[in-house]
This record gives C-alpha cells, structure tokens and sequence, in this order.
C-alpha cells in the first residue's frame, strides 16, 4: 500500500483510538449513527458510500474524502463511475471543489494502483 494511503489509514486509527478511549457518550453515540447511516437499507452501501463522497467534496473535506474513496475502492467502484461522481460533486460545488478532486483523483489512483 502506498504512503499516501497507509499514513492516511494510520493516523485515522490512532486518533480514533484516542478519542473513544475517553469514552465520551456524545461522541460515542454521533460515530454510531455515522456508521449505521452507511449500512444497508433502502440504498446499497455503495450508493451511500458515493453519496457521502459527493457531500464530503462539496464540503471540501479532505479527510472525509480519503475514507470515502478508500470505502468505495473496498466497494468496487470502478474509475469511470467515480469520475462520475466527481462531475457531479464539481456541479453541485463549483469551481471550489476542484483542488479537492485534484487530492481525490491522487488518492484514487494510489488506491487503485496498490498491489500489496
């Protein structure tokens, strides 16, 4: 696995790490329905998953972006439909977002390039 992503994934790690080992109901209770808004229901994981790549782009959060990609490259999604979906974050953004799909389109490509 490349830098990029393997620092990326260690550092999330850690600090996850950190902060639920204070064991702040709060917090506990927000990263739970983080993870069960992402499950399957209604929508498939992996349209959930893009969905939440778009908002995270428009919201230009970098960090949110790397774990959505690193989900959906577990989830199969193919270059051409994240492409897609990074036309549709750059509609829904504007021009802002195009610095943020510059550092998508790197991490995308260290992820898919990954032979470990």
């Amino acid at each position: 696995m490349s830098n990029l992503v393997e620092d990326f994934n260690a550092y999330r790690t850690k600090m996850n790490e950190i902060i639920l080992s204070k064991d702040n109901l709060v917090i506990k209770r927000l990263w739970n329905l983080d993870t069960n808004t992402y499950a399957e229901g209604a929508l498939d994981v992996k349209t959930k998953e893009l969905l939440g790549l778009v908002a995270s782009m428009v919201l230009r959060c970098d960090d949110c972006i790397k774990y959505h990609l690193g989900k959906s490259h577990e989830l199969r999604v193919t270059t051409e439909e994240m492409y897609e979906v990074f036309a549709i974050a750059n509609i829904v953004g504007g021009t802002i977002v195009i610095p943020h799909t510059r550092r998508a389109a790197e991490y995308w490509e260290e992820l898919i390039n990954d032979k470990s």
